[in-house]
């Protein structure tokens, strides 16, 4: 018997998350933004979450939402700032949002090592440089290295395009971007997707995530965000 839950509703997917928690949120820019698990969570109410996600939010909508409600007490991203991030920016420069920067590779990695078990690992990405302020550093091969730990989550909101009834997950071309290293490195996977198809209906060499990694699935219907041009003034 699976241990994933199907859920009809985002909100009580992600009812249990209690203040404080560490949160990673899936996507690059909006291709792949659990936008409705995101709506869900500003409407548990949770506060003073650290949220790690590649961008920083854009617009008002999903991710740039929840900073907007003041939910969010830091930021772990590799790109906080775009034409249309004006709900980070706002908080940021009030000082009410705290920011960590990490290269994208860095940030990509530290997650895949929480979900792989690994606790640290040495990156000749950013030594040398403010980012390796006060980490520790290491000689390998002659190149100078930083010492980076592993970035877990105590819950992680994913978009994937498909799941069959046991959690088993496949994604959509660029969707799939961050969902699969967030959803192994996790305490609770919540994913949304577009349908909930049978058991045996996913061909088992399209699974990227499987069902082992995910707890909670919400079928929804996707809310596209609005286009904002490059350039143009709030």
């Amino acid at each position: 018997m699976s241990r994933v839950i199907i859920v009809d509703d985002a909100a009580e997917a992600v009812a249990d998350t209690p203040d404080g928690a560490v949160v990673l949120i899936g996507g690059f820019g909006s291709a792949g933004q659990p936008v409705e698990l995101i709506e869900g969570l500003i409407e548990s109410g949770a506060k003073d979450l650290t949220v790690v996600s590649n961008n920083a939010g854009n617009g008002d909508h999903g991710l740039a939402a929840l900073i907007r409600e003041g939910r969010v007490r830091r930021m772990i991203c590799s790109f906080p700032r775009q034409s249309d991030s004006w709900c980070f920016d706002e908080k940021y420069r009030a000082g009410e949002l705290e920011l960590e920067l990490v290269p994208q590779g860095n940030l990509a990695e530290r997650i895949r090592a929480a979900g792989a078990g690994i606790g640290a690992f040495f990156t000749p990405t950013g030594y040398g440089t403010p980012l390796a302020e006060g980490k520790e550093t290491r000689e390998i091969d002659g190149r100078g290295h930083v010492l980076e730990y592993a970035l877990a989550g105590d819950l992680a909101l994913v978009a994937a395009h498909r799941a069959d009834e046991l959690g088993n997950l496949v994604y959509r071309k660029t969707a799939r971007n961050f969902g699969p290293i967030m959803a192994a490195a996790a305490t609770t996977t919540v994913v949304q997707v577009d349908e909930v198809v049978a058991v045996g209906s996913i061909d088992p060499e399209h699974v990227v995530t499987p069902c082992v990694y995910v707890d909670r699935v919400v079928p929804v219907t996707r809310t596209l965000a609005p286009t904002v041009a490059a350039g143009v003034a709030r």
